[in-house]
């Protein structure tokens, strides 16, 4: 996407938002940016609205990202055989670091893939 095309979204009226695994940083002109990491991927973009870490990631504790300039933190269980686990592993690490808020997958919550 490039800033003639984010321009005439903004002349039209939308606001323009990405996920991205922040790899690359984004065009100017983005109105909100969430980051979800991976793991031992070279992290470029440190900064943004939102970044949303999937838990627990094997060489993606949240640990490393709480210092970033982010203004919401979220941790999203991994959707695995050991959901029910994670989900419980997540929330306990919300609860003692209340930087970080929980986010779940509702569409896999529900079923829906």
């Amino acid at each position: 996407m490039d800033e003639t095309v984010i321009s005439t979204l903004h002349q039209k009226g939308f606001e323009i938002g990405i996920e991205t695994n922040g790899t690359m940083e984004p065009p100017s002109g983005i109105d909100w940016i969430c980051v979800s990491p991976k793991a031992n991927a070279d992290l470029k973009l440190t900064r943004g609205n939102e970044l949303k870490l999937i838990y627990p990631q094997e060489g993606a504790a949240p640990e490393r990202y709480a210092g970033l300039q982010f203004d919401n933190f979220f941790l999203q269980p991994m959707d695995s055989p050991r959901r029910a686990a994670n989900t419980e592993a997540a929330t306990a690490y919300c609860l003692a670091h209340p930087q970080w808020r929980l986010s779940l997958q509702t569409h896999k919550l529900l079923g829906i893939r």
